[in-house]
């Protein structure tokens, strides 16, 4: 190796494939290679935890890299960006690192400021890559990440994917509108849990609360597992309110549904939409064997009471009525609306 200690710094705000590229070649020619995270609390828009986590998983195959994190407490990127605090941070890397500093990676531009010069040279030999090789910045991600989701690594991608959820009664058409934005935005998309426990207790009438909480916890599961294969965007058919609607409909023991309630509240809670699209019942109702007649039979009621649970909960939606293909013209066209298109 080249060097026996070499650094490689910034907050990787977020890690994009750019760094990757400079991290790998760092680590070629060092026997040692740290990278130092910078973070300050409330400063940046994800945890040093996560960042610390993108990277971790990016380099387990480079035995030689070493991460670390650096505090600093400047309130603004504007205030770190002055001269104390660049001093600070690099006193604190070096007692972090603990040992000579061979090689000092960084982008080309800061080449021509003697910013790192000024800190780690004659000691440090300072290394610049060339920014222009990975046409892209962290501050670009940040501002429009589906836009340049081709930069962003696949271990990030789950933090940056849109989240789009599809609710109402029965029989409105959520699982066939799911699928059918899921294919034109080429991406995947999660069921409806509830149609498998229901299909396996024989009926809603047949369900007890052990499916509700399957429902609840698995669906929640799935949503985690399937953000880290979504393509810019995941469609979401269900969310634990609708469950909640449900629990109301079938549970007569108050025990039961008040232990439904708090754990569907809880997931509720937890989880964020960046587009929540409600469907109204203008689709005619298909019986498939395991549907509620109740329901069907007061199609208008049911669906407010939904809609009341989802305001109670905090969660703003957009109504979709018409047909079939009315309602797919305007999802499209709301998904436009918040960065959204099927050609990128």
């Amino acid at each position: 190796m080249k060097y026996k200690v070499g650094m490689y710094g910034g907050s990787f705000d977020p890690l994009h494939v750019g760094h990757i590229h400079d991290i790998i070649k760092a680590a070629s020619v060092c026997e040692e290679l740290y990278i130092m995270i910078s973070w300050c609390q409330g400063r940046e828009s994800t945890s040093k935890e996560l960042r610390y986590r993108w990277i971790l998983n990016c380099t387990r195959h480079l035995p030689n890299v070493r991460i670390r994190l650096i505090e600093d407490k400047a309130v603004s990127k504007e205030l770190y960006n002055t001269d104390y605090f660049w001093e600070k941070g690099a006193a604190d890397i070096k007692e972090s690192i603990g040992k000579p500093i061979d090689a000092v990676f960084c982008g080309s531009d800061y080449k021509g400021t003697n910013r790192f010069e000024s800190l780690y040279a004659p000691e440090s030999e300072i290394i610049y890559f060339d920014r222009a090789e990975v046409p892209v910045s962290s501050t670009e991600i940040r501002g429009w990440a589906t836009a340049h989701w081709d930069y962003i690594p696949e271990v990030c991608r789950p933090c940056y994917a849109r989240k789009v959820l599809i609710v109402g009664g029965e029989s409105t058409g959520k699982s066939t509108l799911v699928r059918n934005l899921a294919l034109a935005y080429n991406t995947n998309c999660v069921s409806e849990v509830g149609r498998e426990t229901c299909e396996y207790a024989g009926g809603e009438e047949f369900m007890n609360a052990e499916d509700l909480y399957e429902n609840l916890l698995r669906q929640r599961v799935n949503i985690i597992d399937a953000l880290k294969r979504a393509n810019r965007v995941l469609f979401v058919d269900t969310d634990a309110v609708t469950t909640l609607f449900y629990a109301h409909f079938l549970l007569s023991e108050e025990a039961e549904l008040e232990r439904c309630q708090r754990l569907a509240e809880a997931v509720a809670a937890v989880s964020d939409w960046d587009l929540v699209l409600f469907l109204e019942p203008t689709v005619p109702f298909v019986q498939d064997g395991t549907r509620s007649e109740t329901i069907a039979s007061d199609r208008e009621g049911y669906s407010r009471q939904i809609k009341r649970l989802l305001e109670a909960n905090n969660i703003k939606y957009v109504c979709l009525s018409g047909d079939y293909a009315e309602r797919f013209v305007r999802a499209k066209e709301l998904l436009k609306e918040i960065g959204l298109d099927t050609v990128w």
